[in-house]
């Protein structure tokens, strides 16, 4: 990790809600350039509602989400494109088309947002799938591959405009063990050799504790964010119960 000094992400006051039920309030933090950022807590927290709402799919109730100097709440239609171009996304589900094999589901992301030739397409959607280890299975539909696959596959789509900035909603989700950690491995691996920045959605420790440099927590109690620091420091050091029971898992975390 290179951390710069100045945020690519800036979250300033940021209320979600649903009609009146608000979800999160005063919710604050940066995510610098080069670091692996996770956003954790127990269901219900929400954490995929302040996904969304940093992905640009969702309209925060109040708040800024600025990514790389641009506000994704206030921008224009043509900003807003511009802000697309900078951030990948990777579902928890993959979200790959299903009527089409890996490379196309890649070039069709640089269809969409870039004006090259078919053919540098495919050879730049080739390199993607390379980079996450799937160049051999490029005209594989996403129904003849491993859920892992399908996830590394789903990366490589996130990776096609080359992002500044890269989430990951669940990579784990629904993976065994081995296979969830080569996908930490991948991710690290990445974050390395491209000094890309990754936000990751999830609740899986053992990944929170392989990639993440630093992470907030969500409370569905407190609806705002209840720590932030490294994993091993608020393990060790935080003063919040259920921040210590989360890492710790002395028993299950309560949602009532």
């Amino acid at each position: 990790m290179s951390m710069k000094n100045e945020p690519i992400i800036q979250v300033r006051d940021l209320v979600a809600a649903y009609g009146d039920e608000v979800i999160l309030q005063d919710v604050s933090f940066d995510v610098y350039p080069g670091e692996a950022f996770g956003i954790l807590g127990g269901s219900g927290c929400g954490k995929s509602t302040l996904l969304k709402q940093m992905i640009g799919l969702y309209q925060p109730a109040q708040g800024q989400i600025l990514i790389d100097g641009q506000d994704m709440v206030t921008a224009t239609e043509a900003e807003r494109l511009e802000i697309l171009k900078k951030i990948g996304v990777m579902y928890q589900n993959g979200a790959l088309f299903g009527s089409m094999n890996l490379l196309d589901n890649i070039g069709l992301v640089l269809e969409e947002f870039t004006d090259l030739s078919k053919d540098l397409r495919m050879r730049l959607a080739l390199m993607k799938l390379k980079a996450v280890g799937l160049e051999q299975a490029a005209y594989k539909m996403p129904a003849e591959l491993s859920g892992g696959m399908r996830k590394r596959a789903a990366i490589a789509r996130a990776m096609a405009l080359d992002p500044k900035v890269i989430f990951l909603d669940e990579p784990s989700a629904g993976l065994d063990p081995v296979t969830s950690a080569q996908m930490d491995e991948l991710i690290l691996q990445l974050s390395e050799t491209l000094d890309m920045t990754f936000v990751v959605v999830t609740h899986e420790l053992p990944s929170i504790f392989a990639i993440a440099d630093r992470v907030i927590m969500l409370d569905k109690r407190a609806k705002t964010i209840v720590a932030t620091g490294a994993p091993d420091d608020l393990r060790i050091r935080s003063d919040n119960p259920w921040v210590r029971q989360f890492f710790g898992r002395e028993s299950k975390i309560s949602d009532t």
